[in-house]
């Protein structure tokens, strides 16, 4: 590690939303081509993830970096499922007598595509054998980019998520997010009445503008639909993005508006599960336990997917500037086929940073338990993870039982605490990659 807790905490509350490790920003292309067989051939196959992602939205909000471009031509759209088809065939040998557990079609926004188009994608995920219908699937939703006709196609979804961001005008503005909230309610509407999957609500905290009243006020709104699930995201600014060239200090802004919502979902009926997520009390699980991303695979299909084994992850190239985007998208569509059978760009996982992943991803879904980590590494936690002790030292994690799980500080402070647990060597590519 680089730098101390300590060091780390004396600094920004909001360094990086760590959900993975390692960060995309870390990959390199490899030598040598991966054989997709070679890779996967050792790998579990009774726990699989299936991931679709899409590279299209209408618009690109203020404050967006995922990889995706903005209303492509329709022979663009084709010619991506065309060739998401032509991946899908060449990656099914590889992965042999697969099980699937759990699947998402993300973005972008995968309803950007039509009925007929997002069709075409679960017809895809079928050609795997992912048991559409009997396996929880997540989708990314847009306000203005859903009707029936597309909730009608996906109804084997059984969690629907949903970015809205904010119920104020203003201050979705602020994000450069053109957004009616009469637009919003009506399309909540919708899912509620022609669905019967679980609802994720996205909402953001740190925009221009924003109080503490406004954000209680999105967060009474949200509650008329009853989600089960509430995702709180801290704005970031990030570089290439819109707002990331008007950067400025606003982490006490955005610490006491965490505090507040934190507080107030918690008086209304909502737990919670880690900084970001809140889980409303009573509502079923959207999706069985059989899927552990700290130990099983998944596979990721389309330009901008990334796939995981636990020695190996791969993807497709990756930037945030339009116009890197568009290139990247135009070297997918010009593939061969043959090339899909193999990785060409990822980062290769020593043990120890096998290590540190199972932790890292434990840490922030609800605890570290020691005795699961010495039956998957046969270590024992202490001896592998030291620097875990600092946690508690600092009163940012505590045990229960034989699981270390993150304190409410601990919690508040995720996005500092994810960035000291990578490795020197990910956190030095991380540094040298070249925004584009």
């Amino acid at each position: 590690m680089s730098s101390s807790l300590r060091e780390r905490l004396s600094a920004s509350a909001y360094q990086q939303y760590v959900y993975g490790y390692p960060h995309k920003t870390a990959y390199r292309q490899f030598a040598t081509p991966r054989p997709l067989d070679e890779v996967w051939a050792n790998e579990r196959r009774d726990s699989r993830f299936l991931y679709v992602h899409v590279p299209f939205c209408e618009l690109r909000c203020g404050f967006c970096n995922l990889f995706t471009t903005v209303n492509p031509v329709e022979s663009v759209v084709e010619a991506f499922l065309a060739k998401l088809e032509v991946e899908a065939r060449a990656t099914k040998p590889a992965l042999g007598a697969v099980r699937w557990t759990r699947a998402a079609i993300g973005g972008g926004t995968p309803t950007f595509l039509s009925a007929q188009q997002l069709a075409r994608v679960l017809e895809v995920m079928q050609s795997l054998g992912a048991p559409l219908g009997a396996m929880p699937l997540s989708v990314e939703l847009s306000p203005t980019t859903v009707d029936r006709e597309k909730l009608e196609v996906l109804s084997v979804a059984t969690r629907l998520s949903l970015g809205v961001q904010s119920f104020v005008e203003a201050e979705v503005a602020a994000l450069k997010r053109p957004q009616r909230t009469d637009d919003v309610a009506r399309t909540l509407d919708l899912v509620r009445s022609s669905s019967s999957a679980q609802l994720n609500v996205d909402l953001i905290y740190g925009m221009e503008g924003q109080t503490p009243g406004s954000l209680v006020g999105s967060l009474e709104t949200a509650l008329k639909w009853r989600p089960e699930e509430l995702y709180l995201y801290p704005l970031y600014v990030r570089p290439l993005t819109f707002l990331g060239k008007r950067a400025g200090a606003f982490d006490d802004h955005r610490r006491a508006l965490y505090r507040v919502a934190r507080e107030w979902l918690e008086g209304h009926g909502y737990e919670q599960r880690s900084m970001r997520v809140f889980l409303r009390r009573g509502a079923s699980p959207s999706a069985v336990p059989e899927y552990h991303p700290e130990d099983d695979g998944m596979v990721g299909l389309g330009v901008g997917a990334r796939s995981y084994t636990r020695s190996l992850h791969y993807a497709h190239d990756w930037a945030v500037g339009p116009r890197a985007v568009r290139g990247i998208i135009d070297e997918y569509l010009a593939r061969p086929a043959r090339s899909f059978g193999f990785a060409h760009h990822g980062f290769e996982l020593t043990a120890e940073e096998q290590h540190r992943r199972w932790v890292l991803l434990s840490l922030f879904d609800g605890g570290v338990d020691a005795q699961a980590f010495e039956r998957r590494f046969s270590v024992g936690l202490r001896a592998a993870a030291p620097w875990l002790e600092a946690l508690e030292v600092e009163g940012l994690a505590g045990w229960t039982n034989d699981v270390l799980h993150l304190t409410d500080e601990g919690l508040e402070l995720s996005d500092a605490i994810g960035p000291w647990l990578f490795s020197d060597d990910v956190a030095a590519k991380m540094r040298a990659w070249e925004a584009r």
